[in-house]
């Protein structure tokens, strides 16, 4: 999920649609991932240099990307659909606000708490052996793309970078996150609950394991029988309530919170043995899934 308020943004976005060309080709790329300009021109009847004028207008508004298919041993480069969901916000006052961003690799976290069936990987290898939950402490696991668990949590100490005269007004998370079901199970609902300095700030329920297809960015050598790629969730607090892609899943707001410049920041995600649903969870960071992303933190404020 990738949030859109910037007004640049929003019309470098909205021009990018406003063509049935465009959006066709956008349709057919997302189909068929990795497919080369000329292919395209092909099928749409096209000239090459019309297909690239409208690929470099696709592009600039992160809908489509260039990069190097794996199914061709060529050079040629391939385009991708990086992104398949948007959330454009029209109001939040973006001329005062002011953000910080960073991203933290998924194995960067500061406490845990595991039960097999459970696992976590470098891009280059598995950490340890698969359900020991011992190797979640291993020194390799900063370095870790994926890591999974039946029952438990995983906890983030996130960087405060306010300043003393900031207000905080939002706070935003993107991770890509699936169950964890034994092997793989497209339906395999987990409900998955997320706090904030040991306060619940809401839950959401992941539909299932993803591993039916690859994972655009799973190494070649990972075993196909298990999670593949995970969903892009936005989740985000602000001073309205919590919210994940848009949508409110708790009241829970900012204030509610006490935040400022001299607090910790732990966000914690978990799949509780008591829940409705407990189909455990797995987080995907770079080299896996289809995302390549670790956790994305953006803390939005306004200068007093």
């Amino acid at each position: 999920m990738r949030e859109l308020f910037d007004k640049d943004e929003l019309t470098t976005f909205a021009k990018a649609l406003s063509s049935d060309m465009r959006v066709n080709i956008l349709l057919y790329v997302a189909q068929n991932p990795g497919i080369g300009l000329k292919e395209l021109a092909d099928h749409f009847a096209v000239s090459r240099a019309a297909i690239t004028q409208n690929i470099k207008i696709l592009s600039a508004a992160g809908l489509i990307e260039l990069g190097q298919s794996d199914n061709d041993s060529t050079a040629r480069k391939g385009c991708f659909v990086p992104e398949y969901r948007f959330l454009l916000d029209f109001h939040r006052q973006i001329l005062t606000q002011k953000i910080y961003t960073t991203e933290i690799p998924i194995g960067q976290y500061s406490n845990c708490s595991i039960t097999p069936t459970c696992g976590i990987a470098t891009e280059q290898e598995l950490i340890g052996k698969v359900d020991e939950p011992v190797y979640f402490d291993d020194p390799r696991r900063f370095a870790a793309g994926i890591l999974w668990f039946s029952i438990g949590f995983v906890e983030y100490r996130l960087p405060n970078y306010l300043q003393k005269g900031q207000k905080l007004t939002e706070l935003q998370l993107s991770f890509e996150v699936s169950s964890e079901a034994p092997g793989i199970a497209e339906n395999w609902p987990s409900d998955l609950i997320f706090s904030l300095n040991d306060m619940e700030i809401g839950s959401w329920t992941s539909p299932g394991d993803y591993g039916e297809v690859h994972g655009r960015f799973t190494p070649s050598w990972w075993d196909p029988n298990w999670n593949q790629y995970g969903l892009l969730k936005l989740l985000s607090i602000n001073e309205h309530g919590t919210y994940m892609d848009g949508r409110m899943i708790s009241p829970q707001n900012i204030h509610s919170l006490h935040l400022d410049h001299e607090s910790e920041l732990r966000f914690r995600l978990a799949a509780p043995a008591d829940a409705v649903n407990t189909g455990g969870c797995t987080l995907f960071g770079r080299g896996f899934g289809n995302y390549n992303q670790g956790l994305k933190f953006n803390i939005i404020y306004t200068e007093e």
